[in-house]
């Protein structure tokens, strides 16, 4: 190594030192000065030797030009949602269920600050930072490497040695108060309108295109968990977070480790005042099993892990007045009322509109126009009305009637039959045509990118686009046609905002030749998606994307579906009668065949991909119940074998159960499967039979 290249190794090595001192543990050793001068040495010694420059070196933090957009990527492991708790007694049911689970063996529960941030994942390869994205819709996200990379609490390089060959890292991205409150004070001093809150802005900000523009405004990270992990096994939650320090990684230090419920809530009580000295927003704590082979033990629900929860504490409230209501029109024909508001301030935001969630709530309430009423944050994100203060009602208030047509169309409206909507029934209605393109377009249906709200409102408004197969005509094979509408929809116009330096400004900007291009690219690939995604999109009631899976999965054809009775549709596993009512009086309807079949016509996909299958299927029609502790496989591995070879995964034991697979430490599975003469297999029994042993 030469003398240079040596200095520079160094000075990577100090810098990346200092980082580490300053935003992750929070005690710099130098001054402000002392590290400029270190940074300002290495970027002169590696412009005099651009070839000596390294992906992870400090200053490269920053991307040279700004990106053209935002690519998708698939998450190795699929990032869940936690469920919620709000009380002493729920986290109480939520801890019987874990014992229950674990059936009576010792468990611990590591306890960890829940940041009010934005979720992110890192990945790391042979130590070196190669990808940063969001969390998205869980399974897919948005590639902010970029924009990660500027925060100087991440490591673009693991620290020590020892890492895994892949590791990926998930936590919040968020805006310290200190940082937050100086970058607020630049913007007030600019002419600019200050951010309303940490977590609005930091969203804002993984958003930009430009990561030069962001580099400066002191983002921070935090880890809570993990994704994808190679080459490397851990025991415990514990384990693994103490390894994340040692290797550079941010990790609260307010982490504490619990042996019963009981420390859990002593600790849940103390961190009530405790967690507003924090220097992050913070709205509860996150209280997960350690032991790894218990959370696999555990499991999921389709929507959250079982071995962990949310506890969250009350939301704040606000006093304000009752101004008026307006009346929002939904995909489905949902008439939602919306209170409009004097401003007041929740958690940091400035608040104007609540929900009122259904007239069946407005007369619970009693609210009448005039009121003054208390307003909460509903889980610290969606402003709600929770109660009137009667005593401060004035004698000219008025009661809120509820629409006896709809609001947008006129039309007439219906409430539900023993329900508590009330609904615009006519299908032409323009807000329900809004409502339900931006469903079909939405990432989880059709995932057609570039058909934001503002252009299918345009769409609507100028009577092109009436139906989900009219947004396949911009894509007609017919070159006169196709060229006809790269012209009208290049010509569309559209206010924005722009920062100007008088100030911010509205400015008409057009959509222009490249995004048109961009936007038929988009649905011309819609075309080709899978029969659970076309079905989900078709926006019938009850059939969201994991029921549209299920269905896609067991007809395998939309015609098939459409022709199927009730009790057909009821055969499908987890398909009940009201969801099966609802799929066939939306194939038997005129619109419902209509919208289906001119789908079809234009060319999208009706087929669902049939799974692909390896070799033989010993387990093909077998119902299979897993207990205890496994030596060669994670519960999580066990079962995905098991459905590899054709069987069918239970978390009970029943009279239908072909086989128990029986681990160490197995607890009242084994006893009801003996009891009921259910076949018994040990772990080498189960290698055996499926000629693995």
């Amino acid at each position: 190594m030469t003398p240079v290249a040596k200095e520079i190794v160094e000075l990577r090595e100090q810098i990346n030192h200092h980082d580490h001192l300053y935003y992750v543990e929070g005690r710099p050793a130098i001054s402000d000065r002392e590290y400029d001068k270190l940074f300002a040495r290495l970027k002169e010694l590696e412009a005099a030797h651009p070839e000596l420059i390294t992906p992870d070196s400090p200053t490269q933090r920053v991307g040279e030009k700004p990106i053209e957009g935002f690519r998708h990527v698939t998450h190795a492991v699929p990032m869940m949602s936690i469920d919620n708790t709000y009380s002493e007694g729920e986290l109480r049911e939520f801890d019987g269920r874990v014992s229950r689970g674990l059936e009576g063996a010792k468990y611990e529960y590591l306890v960890d600050p829940k940041i009010d941030g934005v979720s992110a994942t890192l990945r790391y390869e042979a130590g070196a930072l190669v990808l940063g994205a969001t969390r998205g819709d869980g399974r897919t996200g948005d590639d902010i490497t970029a924009n990660l990379r500027t925060i100087r609490a991440i490591p673009l390089k693991l620290r020590g040695r020892g890492w895994p060959e892949v590791i990926e890292v998930r936590g919040e991205v968020y805006w310290p108060r200190k940082a937050f409150d100086a970058h607020n004070a630049l913007r007030v001093k600019a002419g600019e309108e200050p951010f309303a809150n940490p977590r609005n802005a930091t969203t804002g900000t993984l958003k930009s295109l430009d990561s030069a523009a962001i580099a400066d405004r002191g983002l921070a990270f935090m880890a809570h968990g993990f994704g994808e992990i190679v080459g490397a096994k851990f025991a415990r939650a514990s384990e693994l977070f103490d390894r994340l320090r040692e290797w550079g990684i941010p990790v609260s230090r307010h982490m504490k480790m619990c042996k019963s419920i009981d420390e859990v809530v002593r600790f849940v009580h103390e961190w009530e005042t405790k967690r507003h000295a924090l220097e992050y927003e913070t709205d509860g704590l996150v209280i997960k099993i350690d032991r790894f082979d218990q959370r696999d033990m555990l499991g999921a629900t389709s929507r959250y892990p079982r071995w962990c929860i949310a506890y969250k504490y009350a939301a704040e409230q606000g006093e304000s007045k009752l101004l008026a209501v307006d009346f929002q029109v939904g995909k489905l024909g949902t008439i939602t009322p919306r209170a409009v508001m004097e401003p007041v301030q929740l958690s940091g935001t400035t608040v104007r509109h609540a929900s009122l969630h259904n007239f069946d709530q407005v007369a619970r309430l009693d609210a009448h126009i005039g009121d003054t009423v208390i307003v909460e944050k509903a889980g610290e994100i969606i402003p709600q009305v929770v109660r009137v203060v009667k005593e401060k009602r004035p004698r000219d208030a008025k009661p809120i009637r509820p629409p006896t047509k709809c609001p947008v169309c006129g039309g007439a409206v219906e409430k539900d039959e023993g329900g508590v909507y009330i609904r615009c029934i006519n299908p032409s209605c323009d807000a329900q045509i809004k409502e339900r393109l931006k469903y079909f377009c939405g990432r989880d249906q059709m995932d057609i990118e570039g058909v934001g709200e503002a252009l299918i409102e345009q769409l609507v408004d100028r009577g092109w686009v009436h139906t989900f197969a009219d947004l396949y005509q911009f894509v007609d094979e017919a070159s006169e046609k196709k060229h006809h509408w790269c012209e009208k929809l290049a010509g569309l116009t559209f206010e924005q905002e722009r920062k100007t330096d008088e100030g911010v400004k509205k400015q008409t900007v057009q959509l222009g030749e490249k995004r048109v291009a961009k936007l038929l690219e988009g649905i011309e690939k819609s075309k080709s998606q899978p029969l659970a995604r076309v079905l989900a999109a078709l926006n019938i009631r009850h059939v969201g994307a994991s029921t549209a899976e299920v269905i896609a999965e067991h007809f395998g054809d939309m015609e098939k579906i459409a022709e199927a009775s009730e009790e057909e549709l009821q055969q499908v596993e987890g398909v009940g009668p009201e969801v099966a009512q609802s799929i066939r009086h939306f194939f038997a309807s005129s619109a419902g065949r209509k919208a289906w079949q001119a789908l079809r016509d234009a060319g999208v996909n009706m087929k669902q991909p049939r799974r692909k299958t390896s070799g033989a299927q010993p387990l093909a029609g077998k119902t299979i119940v897993v207990t205890g502790t496994l030596e060669k496989y994670s519960r999580s591995e066990i079962e995905r074998l098991i459905k590899d070879l054709g069987g069918k995964v239970s978390g009970s034991v029943s009279k239908k159960t072909d086989f128990l697979i029986c681990g160490e430490d197995a607890g009242s599975k084994l006893e009801k499967a003996r009891e009921l003469g259910v076949r018994v297999l040990t772990e080498p029994d189960f290698l055996r039979l499926i000629g693995q042993d």
